[in-house]
């Protein structure tokens, strides 16, 4: 046993001298101080709009409820469901306006952090220039008037990074050229502030609205489409294992950058996902077996816990030494067993993190490639349900295939994800700790 911890402690002194210059060479840089602060203006937005979201996607199928056949507690489960359809909109505007408005805040909240790294003199008006100019370029308005604020979210966040940074750089070229209008030394500073923010805010939007306006003019697409749409890789190679976890990680990867990857693949995975669950359901419904690998029950795998099957890291920051960890986590469990882990990934944070990002990415591909090997042999039962979305994790397990030996196969994978993400944690937690201390 001593000396499996001495292994083991050395495997982490090992790493943490690799990756700890590096971990403190970005950690100590401006700008990715700001991502980093910047998001968790909204890290209580997320938590408490992911809670919302849970509330209206109740863990049932509907079309394999029979109210005569049904137990107390699925006849529960369908009244909830009911309920939520009937009341979808008004259940989800806290989700809406909390989780649907991160791009929003962490427009604010980077431009304003990294001001403050700067010790400008107002950084507040920097943030309020960010979150203007980033409405501008990430809202379109149809023909009817209405606006459209899906890219208002974590669809948008990578503009809102992008702007985030630029504006305050911008403001401060404008503020080191000396380029603002004299004024009597009777005006108020207030006032004065007031009238000297009008440059560089007319200078933000002329440039990124006007480059917008351009774009869309071109492509027919704004600042978001446009990324979005590069992003997006080709959709025939997730019909193979390979091609599959490609794409996965490249999904991941935008995370570790601030996109928001699942967005970017979603349409890919769940489309051929849908198809290959149906197909086996077609096979199921005349007495075959089914035979498609790349069904539904593989992408819900790929997020198991959430992007990166980040429920792992959770579980480790429950008994972690650093106060942060442990309330984050406590906060991020029950959206992390939903597969929710935005709260993870913008808290800790992952994203932009070079420590934690390497079992973010590796997690996913070592369940991915697992899960096709014991499908491949039988040892679990093949996707052939489309399972609801935001289901607790082992629910889906069972209710994609009607087997109970998902749920411990899932069980099990979060088991080795714990191990994967354990001597990185561990690194991570001694940084941690090293900054606390100095602090």
């Amino acid at each position: 046993m001593a000396e499996t911890t001495v292994k083991k402690d050395s495997m982490i002194t090992k790493l943490d001298k690799v990756l700890m210059p590096i971990g403190q060479k970005l950690g100590n840089e401006k700008h990715l101080q700001a991502i980093s602060n910047g998001m968790l203006f909204g890290l209580p937005f997320l938590v408490i709009g992911s809670f919302f979201l849970i509330v209206a996607n109740p863990p049932i199928v509907m079309d394999r409820y029979n109210p005569a056949t049904a137990s107390f507690f699925m006849k529960w489960l369908a009244g909830w469901k009911y309920w939520a359809v009937a009341h979808y909109a008004q259940i989800t505007v806290p989700y809406n306006m909390t989780m649907g408005m991160f791009g929003i805040i962490c427009a604010f909240g980077i431009a304003y952090e990294l001001s403050k790294g700067y010790r400008r003199s107002h950084p507040a008006t920097d943030g309020m220039i960010s979150l203007v100019t980033f409405l501008m370029v990430a809202t379109t308005v149809d023909k009817n008037n209405k606006i459209d604020i899906n890219n208002l979210g974590t669809n948008g966040l990578f503009v809102a990074i992008i702007i985030g940074l630029l504006a305050v750089e911008i403001n401060r070229l404008i503020e080191k050229s000396n380029i603002k209008l004299k004024l009597p030394d009777s005006i108020p500073p207030m006032v004065a502030n007031f009238i000297n923010s009008l440059i560089p805010l007319v200078v933000n939007i002329f440039i990124f609205y006007g480059a917008n306006l351009i774009l869309v003019g071109m492509t027919h697409a704004d600042f978001t489409t446009f990324i979005m749409k590069c992003l997006t890789p080709a959709t025939f190679l997730a019909n193979s294992l390979w091609g599959y976890i490609l794409i996965v990680t490249l999904g991941n990867l935008l995370w570790l950058i601030g996109v928001n990857g699942s967005n970017v693949i979603f349409p890919i995975v769940f489309a051929t996902g849908i198809a290959a669950t149906g197909a086996n359901a077609a096979l199921v419904a005349k007495g075959l077996p089914p035979t498609h690998l790349m069904n539904l029950q593989m992408f819900r795998i790929a997020v198991l816990g959430g992007s990166g099957n980040s429920l792992a890291l959770c579980i480790l920051m429950m008994g972690s030494k650093v106060e942060k960890y442990r309330v984050l986590s406590k906060l991020s469990i029950i959206p992390g067993i939903c597969s929710i882990n935005e709260p993870i990934i913008f808290g800790v944070p992952i994203c932009f993190n070079p420590i934690l990002g390497i079992p973010f990415l590796i997690a996913p591909i070592v369940n991915i490639v697992l899960t096709y090997i014991a499908e491949s042999l039988h040892w679990i039962g093949m996707g052939y349900i489309v399972d609801p979305s935001f289901t607790p994790f082992f629910f889906q397990a069972y209710m994609s295939s009607m087997d109970w030996r998902n749920i411990i196969f899932e069980c099990i994978l979060i088991a080795i994800g714990i191990v994967i993400y354990l001597p990185f944690f561990r690194v991570a937690e001694q940084n941690e700790l090293k900054k606390v201390a100095t602090a």
